[in-house]
This record gives C-alpha cells, sequence and structure tokens, in this order.
C-alpha cells in the first residue's frame, strides 16, 4: 500500500500491526479536521435558527446526508444519523413493529451481527409475532440464499439479514433474497456494517428497503446510519417527543445531534468516494491474500469459514492448536499487533459452526492503512505460537 495513504491516518503509529479494524477503524485526517473545524471556527450551533452560524449547522447536516447518500447510492433525504447501528436498529424495529400482531413473521439469519438479531426478537415479543433464524452453512462459513428464501412465506413481513458477516467476512448472495422478499410482499433490512468500508454499495441497485452501516468503520467518528426509502421512512411511527419534525431523516433522530460527528462523517465518506471503492476493494485484497495464504500455511492454524478469497471482505477468523484465542489475541497484543478474539457479537454464527466450547476464535482485519510489513509481523507473532 502507498504509504502516502497510510500517512492519512494519524492513529498510525509505525511498528504496530491495526488489524482491530472490524470493530472500529482509525479516523482519516480529513474527518478529524472536519471535526476539529465545526466546533473551533464559530460556525457551530443548533440547527432551525434566524442566525448565520444556526444555518451553517443545518447546512452541513444537508451536505452530509448528499454525501453519505452518494457512497451508498441511496436518496440523501434517507438518510438518517444516529449513535450508532445498534441504538438506530432498536429505534427502527420498535417503530416499524407498530404494524405487527401474532401470525406475522419477522427472518433474521446466523450469519448476522446481533445487533441485527435481538432488536427484531425483542420488537417481534412485544406484539406476538415470529421470528425464524434461517441457518448458514456451518463447513463454510456462508448463509446459502436458499435458506434464507425457505423461510419467506405469505406471512413474512421484513427479512433481515447482514451484508457480510462482521467475524467470517463471508458476503451473501443478497439479490435472490431481496427479490423473495418482494415477492410476498415483505420488506429488506440489511446490516452493511461490514461491507460498505470494503465493497461499493448502492443501495437503489439492491433493491433494499433499509440498509445500516457505521462510520467508524469506515474511518469516521462513532456514529449509525440508516439509508431508509423515503417514503417508508415518512409511513413509521417512531417514538419521538411532539415537536420533532413529522416527515424526514428528523424524525428518527431523536434529540439534538452530534453535528461535530456528522462533520466527521462526510468527510470520511468523502474520503471513501475521492478514493474509490473498487480501488480499495482492490488494494486491501492484495495485503488480505498474503495474509490469508500465510495463515493457511501453518499446520497449528485452522482458519474458519470461507477458504479463499471469492466472496468475501478481508476479515479471518482462525485458532490456534493448544491455546484459546484470547491467550492468542494477548501473545499477539505483546509483538503489537491488534486483534479481536471472541464471537464479536455474531452469536448465532458461533454457536453454529461449533466454535463457543474452544472460545469461538481470533478475528483479524485487513482495513485502507494496513500494510504488507503489518501482515509479515501478524504471521510472524502467530508463526512464534506453534
Amino acid at each position: 500500500m502507498g504509504e502516502g495513504v497510510r500517512r492519512r491516518f494519524p492513529g498510525v503509529v509505525d511498528g504496530v500491526a491495526r488489524f482491530d479494524g472490524p470493530a472500529g477503524t482509525l479516523m482519516v485526517d480529513t474527518a478529524v479536521e472536519a471535526m476539529r473545524s465545526h466546533l473551533a471556527d464559530g460556525s457551530a450551533a443548533n440547527i432551525g435558527g434566524p442566525f448565520a452560524a444556526s444555518a451553517a449547522t443545518g447546512a452541513l447536516v444537508d451536505g452530509a446526508r448528499a454525501t453519505v447518500g452518494e457512497l451508498l447510492g441511496a436518496p440523501a433525504e434517507g438518510i438518517v444519523f444516529g449513535a450508532n447501528m445498534t441504538t438506530l436498529t432498536f429505534a427502527f424495529t420498535r417503530a416499524v413493529s407498530q404494524a405487527w400482531g401474532p401470525g406475522d413473521r419477522i427472518v433474521c439469519s446466523a450469519l448476522d451481527h446481533d445487533a441485527n438479531v435481538t432488536p427484531w426478537v425483542m420488537a417481534a415479543r412485544d406484539r406476538g409475532a415470529e421470528v425464524v433464524v434461517a441457518a448458514l452453512d456451518p463447513a463454510t462459513g456462508t448463509l446459502p440464499p436458499g435458506s434464507v428464501e425457505r423461510c419467506i412465506d405469505e406471512r413474512t413481513r421484513w427479512v433481515a439479514v447482514t451484508g457480510a458477516s462482521n467475524l467470517l467476512g463471508s458476503i451473501p448472495d443478497l439479490p435472490p433474497v431481496i427479490a423473495a422478499a418482494r415477492a410476498v410482499g415483505a420488506r429488506t433490512f440489511v446490516d452493511a456494517v461490514h461491507l460498505v468500508p470494503h465493497r461499493r454499495v448502492d443501495v437503489a441497485m439492491l433493491g433494499c428497503d433499509v440498509l445500516a452501516t457505521s462510520p467508524y468503520k469506515w474511518y469516521g467518528p462513532h456514529a449509525g446510519v440508516l439509508a431508509i426509502a423515503p417514503a417508508l421512512l415518512d409511513e413509521l411511527a417512531p417514538y419521538k417527543v411532539r415537536p420533532a419534525p413529522a416527515t424526514g431523516p428528523r424524525r428518527l433522530e431523536t434529540g439534538t445531534p452530534s453535528f461535530e460527528s456528522i462533520a466527521g462523517v462526510a468527510a470520511a465518506a468523502r474520503f471513501l468516494l475521492d478514493e474509490g471503492m473498487d480501488e480499495v476493494a482492490a488494494a486491501e485484497s492484495a495485503v488480505f491474500e498474503h495474509l490469508l495464504t500465510g495463515l493457511r500455511s501453518m499446520p497449528h492454524v485452522t482458519v474458519h469459514g470461507p477458504s479463499g478469497l471469492d466472496g468475501r471482505t478481508p476479515t479471518v477468523l482462525f485458532g490456534v492448536a493448544g491455546l484459546h484465542p484470547t491467550e492468542v489475541a494477548a501473545a499477539l497484543a505483546r509483538s503489537d499487533v491488534a486483534v479481536w478474539s471472541g464471537d464479536s457479537y455474531a452469536v448465532e454464527a458461533a454457536d453454529a459452526m461449533g466454535l463457543r466450547a474452544e472460545g469461538v476464535g481470533v478475528r483479524a482485519g485487513v482495513v485502507r492503512y494496513c500494510s504488507a510489513a503489518d501482515v509479515e509481523q501478524l504471521l510472524r507473532a502467530v508463526d512464534a505460537l506453534g
């Protein structure tokens, strides 16, 4: 990877290999500066007022919706900002479930992060609706479209499915699932938190009704985003205070937003747009290929989930013979390699693949600032554990 791009991440420290990106990336320089500038240049204010600073903040928010919409291939008027994806999903499911009742069905998947399972389960429980969980293939760590399609029937109201597994990296084939939902009049909610940092996303082309993402997984500040079909957004009955707007994104943005975070989100989205997501994917794949090949060549290492580069993000889950994943992560940390251990909130996937008893695994993810030297550092540390 070119050092010019790497230097754009102030948090990068020479000699420290950061493979913890799937849980949250370092911020790009322009996002850091956008947040600082908003707070320091005199334009910070709440929105809706007649004075210049308020108008400037309103323009900032409108511009951010347009930029994030451009990144996601979604209309700006459907871009909702919030604290994080989990909080937004709980708010969304609580709103949309007002129309559910006994006999209605919600379909989730075993490949998903729990933030796209439990909010639906709890909302369904409150309304007497049924939740079914589509099974993954434990041998490959993938979600066959047919597994989801078999769960969809005429009672189905929503299908909630991941765009990419945050634990294993596998990317489901979404178009058949979305088409099957549409055929029975159901809607689809795609958790694209682990997809957006690594692949070009086009909500309009995909055809889902809602797509969720987390800017802090793509070089921005801690925040969440929902891209909602505008017509659906105006149909919702969200829990909100009475003076809040009755239409548009603000009806789901409870309270005063973090405007400085929104400034950083817009800058991070512009960074990805300027880089080009196809170029980002190619650069990450080149680094990840060496990582995956190196891990698979070690006899004391087991790679879980997809075996190759196709149909996946640059994230790998692995185990080391004779060591608990937490021991491996601690050992790598002593070698200045940052990884995560455990289920990474992918509860259903960890259980379905039979990995719970052994502590699930060690997760390493390549993001834009990871280098070939970082990979060598990780591989040396893992090799020393054999």
